[in-house]
């Protein structure tokens, strides 16, 4: 494995209804919509809040989801997500 940079390593993690949010060893927090990672969307909260830091990114075991930092800071979002419709008013 190639060497990961300290400053890239995920320390935090955490959702809210629409965001996930990812704190990295140098401060930066990056936060990325939820809707991105359709496992996560459908995970209850103790689901989403049972995480795993790896050095290159976070796993949440209970659903099987790993996220790597380097997809969250290149926009990569899970193969088949998509944007949910808005209902009209």
């Amino acid at each position: 494995m190639a060497d990961y940079p300290e400053k890239d390593r995920p320390v935090a993690a955490w959702c809210d209804p629409e965001h996930l949010h990812v704190r990295l060893a140098d401060g930066r927090q990056v936060s990325v919509p939820l809707w991105w990672y359709p496992r996560l969307l459908g995970a209850t909260a103790a689901q989403r809040n049972t995480v795993e830091f790896m050095l290159d990114g976070v796993h949440w075991p209970e659903i099987d989801e790993n996220i790597s930092v380097d997809g969250l800071l290149n926009g990569r979002k899970a193969p088949g997500a998509s944007r949910p419709s808005v209902a009209a008013e």
